[in-house]
């Protein structure tokens, strides 16, 4: 299972120079003013399995196919949205909208471009696993019922503390009246070890969750019912760059904007890292799916 750091602002370089960040930075949660090289395309991720791997493909696909190095930075949400507003990160491929990273995008929206969907379909909730029987939780409502509370121990497994669904989900003990639970803010690895920690003993519990996500081909899991949309339907995920990034570098922009994954296609590939690696995996994805990645890069010939 990997693990991520939550509380490292951390400098990863494909090919390139690996930039240190000072400590101080992370404290104030931004991001060092960089100045910017059509030659050097600075990409963001979240610690997510989805997020890093679409990242990584992105980056995998611009050094190869079109000789343009790349620096990738992982951290937290907040601070992602900050930099490709301010122009010291050129893209990020994980803005969750219209309602998970809502807030995030409405504070840029004016300084940022949308590049495209990288994919559609995208989820949010909570979830169960397959063996608690659905006459005993269909719903958000059925986590009232007394014998139901005390076999989940008053407990909502999360994930990290800047996550919009982390404050969804705060929002929906509120709506649902679940005053009696506890929000388990933790995160994605944290969630992931609760999760299979529970499942291997059959015990019930319920959990944040997200599709696309490679729990699901590992646990069988089902999303309980959300009367109240408290969390949210179907979502899209998009590509935000900063201002004058398509002018900058278009051939860059121009492949980031045709980049799109089918969501079944990419659980496979996120599945597959988690087996291997991700640069294993995002080797694989490339070697398996050549005509999609021409399209990628307008190679149609």
């Amino acid at each position: 299972m990997k693990t991520f750091s939550r509380n490292g602002l951390t400098r990863r370089a494909t090919l390139g120079a690996t930039v240190s960040l000072a400590a101080a930075l992370l404290a104030t949660s931004a991001l060092p003013t960089l100045a910017q090289d059509a030659k050097t395309v600075k990409l963001g991720y979240a610690p997510w399995s989805d997020a890093e791997f679409v990242t990584k493909l992105a980056a995998k696909v611009i050094e190869d196919k079109l000789g343009q190095k790349v620096e990738l930075l992982q951290t937290d949400v907040a601070p992602l949205f900050q930099g490709v507003s301010r122009g010291d990160l050129d893209a990020i491929l994980m803005a969750w909208l219209p309602v998970t990273h809502a807030d995030y995008y409405g504070k840029v929206k004016d300084r940022v471009e949308t590049l495209g969907t990288i994919y559609d379909g995208a989820r949010q909730g909570w979830v169960v696993p397959a063996y608690v029987p659905e006459s005993e939780i269909a719903s958000f409502e059925d986590l009232k019922k007394p014998e139901v509370q005390e076999k989940l121990a008053g407990k909502v497994q999360g994930t990290e503390p800047g996550a919009g669904l982390t404050r969804m989900s705060e929002q929906a003990l509120k709506d649902y009246g679940l005053d009696d639970y506890t929000l388990q803010i933790s995160s994605e690895a944290g969630m992931l070890s609760a999760v299979d920690r529970a499942y291997r003993n059959e015990k019930w519990f319920v959990a944040t969750a997200w599709s696309p996500h490679w729990m699901f081909g590992k646990y069988k899991l089902r999303y309980i019912d959300d009367p109240k949309k408290a969390i949210g339907g179907s979502e899209h995920v998009d590509i935000l760059s900063r201002k004058d990034f398509k002018s900058d570098n278009p051939v860059a922009a121009e492949f980031l904007s045709r980049m799109k994954i089918p969501i079944e296609d990419l659980e496979a590939g996120m599945s597959d890292a988690q087996a291997t690696s991700y640069d294993q995996a995002v080797a694989k994805y490339i070697e398996d799916h050549p005509d999609q990645i021409k399209t990628w890069v307008g190679d149609e010939s």
